[in-house]
């Protein structure tokens, strides 16, 4: 099922002993584009400290509840390492922070390991564990370059190959995978009252020192697009007619 990041902001994290706290945020990495870590305030109890979960802790939603359930303490939340989120998240700390908690590396070997590329192709694998360490050990912790903020990419200008076509306004992921499928784009001034769906295998290019997305399409190829309804839920029809649409054109990038 295909959820709206924005629509999550604010589930209740419930863990097996209490509320835990609420999520604020999540961060996803741009070599899958796949959520890594939901950022989470936690209330009174920890004195409002933010923390990072990855979806690895997740079990079923309750949807209905906006509840995401988790098989964590909350005496394992206040003593997980502590992470500064209004930092950039260097990869020492995650691994410190994969190092606590039973979650896969993503970054090493196994199912959250490695993933698809922006344009489709297999990102090549990360480092493992113990190199990663070894990394980071002889001096200050680098942020890792390919974690990024929704909120802070929300915004970005979205560039067709001849002109701009609008800005990132939300992301939509698979919730059982919790990739990102695609991002929604309010094409404003360009396409007055039209919102349209861009797929990552269809970007060409992010400069993040611009706060911009460039995609294999002209300004009237997105224009001419299967339009998205923000008010339907995504349907099976909807998605393979939009994936047929631009296959047309980029299916060869």
């Amino acid at each position: 099922m295909k959820q709206r990041i924005k629509s999550l902001i604010g589930f209740t994290i419930g863990g097996t002993d209490g509320e835990i706290g609420k999520v604020k945020e999540f961060y996803f990495d741009d070599n899958s584009w796949t959520i890594r870590y939901l950022i989470v305030e936690t209330g009174s109890w920890l004195f409002g400290r933010k923390v990072l979960i990855s979806p690895e802790a997740l079990l079923t939603p309750d949807w209905e509840g906006k509840i995401f359930p988790v098989r964590l303490t909350k005496e394992q939340i206040k003593n997980s390492p502590d992470i500064d989120t209004e930092k950039p998240v260097s990869r020492q700390q995650e691994v410190e922070l994969n190092g606590y908690y039973p979650w896969t590396n993503y970054w090493g070997y196994g199912i959250w390991a490695g993933g698809m590329g922006t344009t489709g192709m297999m990102a090549s694998p990360s480092l493992p564990l113990e190199e990663a360490i070894h990394e980071n050990a002889g001096g200050d912790e680098p942020a890792n370059p390919h974690l990024r903020s929704t909120s802070k990419v929300t915004g970005y200008n979205i560039k067709a190959s001849d002109g701009e076509i609008g800005d990132v306004e939300d992301f939509i992921i698979d919730d059982s995978t919790w990739k990102i499928s695609f991002m929604l784009v309010d094409t404003g001034n360009w396409f007055p009252g039209k919102k349209v769906l861009i797929s990552p295998k269809w970007i060409k290019e992010v400069s993040w020192e611009d706060a911009s997305v460039s995609v294999y399409a002209t300004e009237e190829q997105v224009k001419n697009s299967p339009e998205y309804q923000p008010s339907e839920d995504i349907s099976d029809s909807y998605e393979s007619n939009l994936q047929n649409y631009y296959g047309r054109f980029i299916s060869h990038k």
